[in-house]
């Protein structure tokens, strides 16, 4: 019977896998069609309101597999689910490269936001489940480092490629790559522990239905900023001379500004309390929006990168945490619910993003449209009761 216990994990081991969890599932299966989409549309005749479209496909598989999340209460079911979306990740992310037809892409990008649930959600989730289980501090910061990693990962490997491979081969380079991350993401995550009674009476109170359906609210405005810019960023700036023919950079950029601030988001929720502090990231990610709109030069460009890095992963794990303190028991399904407002918003937002740049020539619209979702998303925190607002991190 003892060769069928799953050995002991280390701490290291577990905020590995869920690093590599969000490397794959992610910064790959999902993000990693942000530095391709210039080079799909050169290569591959993908056009502007197509590459919207996908990403819209994209996004609804994320959504789904959001609402799958939020409906199973079993955590060993979730585990389940955990490990076979690392497989589609996977799968969904070479098989982009075996065709140029848009509905098996339609169907590729679908099968990969499904995926993404399993980095997102689940190895949060599950992360989170371990710390609780080992009376460690319930922080998610250095887990979703691994957001920016992704995305750097990706990026690189894009940059790479860019004057070597065409999109198609590209993709199926990628999905080599991803089989890196599958492998400690999937021995090293421990299954879900049961919570003690005693860490489970030390868990905030629920939060009132005022409080849970303005943080919805604000997510959704996030959501739509947050995928305007992960789907389009590199297209916009390639578009200025100051860019042109260095896109993929754009995106490792944006990676590698990523990594240390959910550290950084961290500390600051620990001094501002976590509310606060994703009130102050709405405002430094709106400010990420609007200086495209005012310079089209080099250091504008790099400074929106910059700033989006630096505050879309933090939101995600400052407001993940938040929830998932609330609902120590099963921290999953309670991200996966709010988180569905976060779907929503990506399904529709690329659609309109890429509709409005074929009419308009370019995505100025989007990028005015994505600050004014994150001023409202501001408001709607500081909206937020006082007591809720001063929760410390």
């Amino acid at each position: 019977m003892s060769l069928l216990i799953p050995p002991p994990r280390h701490a290291w081991q577990v905020i590995t896998a869920g690093i590599c969890a969000l490397v794959l599932t992610v910064g790959l299966a999902r993000f990693a069609y942000t530095p391709l989409l210039p080079v799909m549309r050169l290569d591959a005749g993908l056009t502007a309101a197509g590459g919207g479209w996908l990403a819209t496909f994209n996004y609804l598989g994320y959504l789904a597999g959001t609402v799958l999340v939020a409906r199973v209460g079993d955590m060993q079911l979730k585990f389940r689910f955990y490990r076979i979306g690392l497989v589609l990740a996977v799968v969904s992310t070479g098989l982009m490269g075996t065709t140029t037809d848009m509905a098996t892409w339609g169907v590729l990008r679908f099968v990969a936001g499904l995926s993404s649930t399993a980095g997102l959600l689940l190895a949060s989730g599950l992360v989170l489940n371990w710390l609780l289980a080992h009376q460690r501090r319930p922080q998610l910061g250095l887990h979703f480092a691994g957001l920016g990693v992704g995305i750097a990962v990706s990026g690189l490997a894009a940059a790479a490629m860019a004057d070597q491979l065409a999109s198609s081969r590209q993709w199926i380079a990628l999905g080599t790559l991803a089989v890196v991350f599958l492998i400690p993401a999937w021995a090293w995550m421990p299954p879900p522990a049961a919570i003690s009674s005693a860490t489970g009476a030390n868990a905030p109170p629920p939060p009132g239905r005022r409080w849970r359906w303005l943080l919805i609210a604000s997510y959704f405005c996030a959501g739509v900023g947050f995928v305007v810019s992960a789907t389009f960023i590199v297209a916009i700036l390639v578009q200025t001379p100051a860019f042109a023919g260095h896109g993929s950079w754009v995106w490792v950029l944006v990676g590698l500004t990523a990594i240390p601030s959910t550290f950084a988001w961290d500390r600051l929720s620990n001094r501002l309390g976590l509310i606060r502090a994703l009130m102050l990231a709405y405002a430094l990610q709106a400010t990420s929006f609007v200086l495209p709109l005012l310079d089209g030069g080099l250091w504008a460009g790099a400074a929106s990168a910059v700033l989006f890095g630096l505050t879309f992963a933090g939101i995600v794990s400052l407001t993940l945490t938040v929830v998932g303190r609330h609902y120590p028991h099963n921290p999953a399904k309670a991200m996966a619910t709010l988180t569905l407002s976060y779907g929503v918003a990506q399904i529709i937002a690329p659609a309109i993003a890429g509709t409005l740049a074929r009419d308009s020539g370019s995505y100025q619209g989007a990028l005015v449209l994505a600050a004014i979702m994150m001023v409202i998303g501001f408001v709607l925190l500081w909206c937020i009761p006082d007591d809720a607002r001063s929760t410390t991190g």
